[in-house]
């Protein structure tokens, strides 16, 4: 020990002093390492279709369901569930959404819905009408 340390009476530690300081180190640096769940992305308009895989249709439908429910007043979601209920075989599902998309969207000036989404709402609103009768079993 050194006339200093021991003047300002200070010990130099010894190594199993140290240890400690050092597994704590080697603590807080392994634990800052782990991994945090990211966050969840919101819900857009678009997450309906983003995914979808055929093989597992029903994963898509509960998808889309949740991207209609917090759009509730939006036709783009339901125009893209009638697609997937189509693809499913459900066409009586398809037709309801389509319905309901076009009511949403009569309510919409021109001028502010897309296009093309009026027009495939009105193809698909007419598709379902002309197969009515022969859902119906007539």
């Amino acid at each position: 020990m050194s006339v200093t340390t021991e003047r300002a009476g200070l010990h130099a530690p010894t190594a199993r002093q140290r240890r400690p300081s050092l597994v704590l180190l080697l603590a807080l640096v392994l634990g800052g390492c782990v991994e945090q769940p990211l966050p969840q992305r919101p819900i857009t308009r678009e997450d309906c279709l983003r995914t979808v895989k055929l093989e597992d249709l029903p994963s898509a439908l509960q998808q889309c369901d949740k991207v209609v429910a917090a759009f509730p007043k939006d036709p783009g979601p339901l125009n893209e569930r009638f697609l997937l209920h189509t693809l499913a075989g459900n066409t009586a599902a398809a037709c309801r959404d389509i319905a309901r998309a076009t009511t949403l969207a009569a309510a919409v000036p021109k001028g502010k819905l897309d296009p093309i989404l009026r027009q495939d709402l009105e193809v698909r609103q007419r598709s379902c009408t002309e197969d009515e009768p022969a859902r119906a079993g007539g």
